[in-house]
């Protein structure tokens, strides 16, 4: 029994020091374990994007936007905002063609977002590109009359040439130098992947003319004279030396793999975001106190003690939601309001069976008994959950739902911690005797337990 009442006293111990971690870091300005919040929140823009992908091959459409997120969030860190989240959404089999390969980049708190979008459309696109036949010249002229405009000339000659699957994607540094004609160039050096895929190319397709395009821009053309090793090529334009340098840095911050279009943008402000963080809190507020006021009225001292075991769970489900950190928005604060209900399931199976157990054995052995008798079905029903939360968080293909998913199952596997070790834990240590007038306090709703 005193190793029982030590372990409890740990536990509160514990308790007290977490919830002093979280209170201090949140009102410690100075503090790197603030809450991160969501642009639902916090306030900020969220730009939706689509990539085009149909010059791709259907295997490589996914590997292209993991690689797209990847650039557009590096870039977005690049001019300092802080947090972003950058997500990919696939189309769902009910979506129509155009809602599919979509990229979503949140800003939360930033709400003058013009130099966020300049910044990202400024990425340049990089492409090496093959010409498709001999041909191609002669196709280029057909195509182009006196009225063609200067856009209609660049698509022409474009549409000449076939992708060869080298693109920015694959580019590891770039940086200025001067070719052999006059102004500056861009040297530029592939990554693993593009080194052996320029070595392919060039080995592959020796005589053939391997034109270079930045933003479809068409800005050299050279013919391919032998297999090129090493993973560097050269892009020429007569750049000045600030335009190479400027292109260098675009290029280093991120090249895109496709281009990209920007589809709509969706701001919201601090108040707004503000107003609804008040109303979460106030929600969890309200169904944490009317919980306790249920567990105590009809469970007497067991619900006491599963308040305890649920502040507890609370603590630590703040404290992590620091350290991992974990962006919260209000489909996560819903996800945390709702796992409130499932830690204050598991410990009313266990007061249930206890109930049962009181009725055939002294009240120690019927409080062990409960929470031996209880696990199957907790483990079980928790279990189901688990699984759902994590189909929910790989499956979907957005923030929103993700965000829910990441709540509800962190939430459903603390809360079966706290109420087997934790409850388990406090009811044994104020088991003091197995007296009738103590044993009142163990009553459940109006039944009284019999006596042993």
């Amino acid at each position: 029994m005193k190793n029982i009442r030590f372990s409890a006293i740990l536990v509160i111990i514990v308790s007290v020091l977490i919830g002093f971690f979280v209170y201090n870091s949140e009102t410690n300005p100075d503090s790197r374990f603030a809450f991160s919040y969501g642009l639902d929140l916090d306030g900020g823009t969220r730009l939706v994007y689509r990539a085009d992908v149909s010059e791709l091959q259907p295997q490589d459409i996914d590997g292209a936007m993991d690689t797209l997120r990847q650039t557009i969030e590096r870039r977005v860190n690049v001019f300092g905002v802080s947090e972003p989240i950058v997500t990919v959404e696939q189309g769902s089999i009910f979506s129509a063609d155009e809602d599919a390969n979509r990229l979503s980049v949140e800003l939360p708190g930033v709400t003058n977002i013009q130099d966020a979008i300049d910044a990202i459309g400024e990425t340049p696109l990089l492409e090496f590109r093959l010409a498709k036949d001999a041909s191609s010249s002669v196709a280029i002229f057909e195509t182009i009359t006196a009225s063609s405009t200067s856009e209609e000339i660049s698509d022409a000659i474009y549409n000449q040439y076939e992708p060869s699957g080298l693109t920015g994607g694959q580019l590891e540094r770039a940086a200025v130098s001067f070719g052999q004609g006059s102004g500056a160039a861009v040297s530029i050096d592939f990554n693993k992947e593009g080194s052996d895929l320029l070595a392919q190319i060039t080995k592959e397709n020796i005589g053939r003319v391997m034109a270079i395009f930045l933003d479809k821009q068409l800005m050299s053309d050279p013919v391919i004279q032998s297999e090129i090793l090493g993973g560097t090529a050269q892009v020429t334009g007569n750049f000045s030396i600030d335009e190479a340098r400027e292109l260098s840095q675009n290029l280093n911050f991120g090249a895109l793999p496709v281009p990209i279009e920007l589809l709509e943008t969706n701001t919201i402000g601090p108040s707004l975001g503000r107003e609804t963080l008040n109303a979460g809190v106030k929600a969890l507020s309200i169904s944490l106190l009317f919980i306790i006021a249920f567990l105590i009225i009809w469970y007497r001292l067991p619900g006491l003690v599963a308040s305890i075991s649920l502040i507890t769970y609370i603590g630590i489900m703040l404290a992590l939601f620091k350290i991992i950190p974990v962006t919260l928005t209000a489909s996560g604060v819903a996800g945390f309001i709702l796992s409130l209900g499932m830690a204050v399931d598991a410990n009313i199976l266990i007061f249930e069976r206890m109930k049962e157990e009181m009725m055939k054995h002294p009240l120690e052995k019927a409080i062990r008994e409960g929470f031996t008798r209880a696990w199957t079905a907790i483990r079980d029903g928790n279990t189901t959950s688990i699984i759902a939360a994590a189909i929910l968080f790989w499956m979907s293909g957005t923030s929103l739902i993700k965000g829910f998913a990441l709540v509800f199952g962190l939430g459903v596997i603390i809360s079966m911690l706290t109420a087997v070790l934790v409850s388990r834990t406090l009811l044994l240590a104020v088991t003091f005797s197995n007296k009738k007038k103590f044993k009142k306090l163990f009553k459940s709703g109006f039944l009284k337990p019999k006596q042993k």
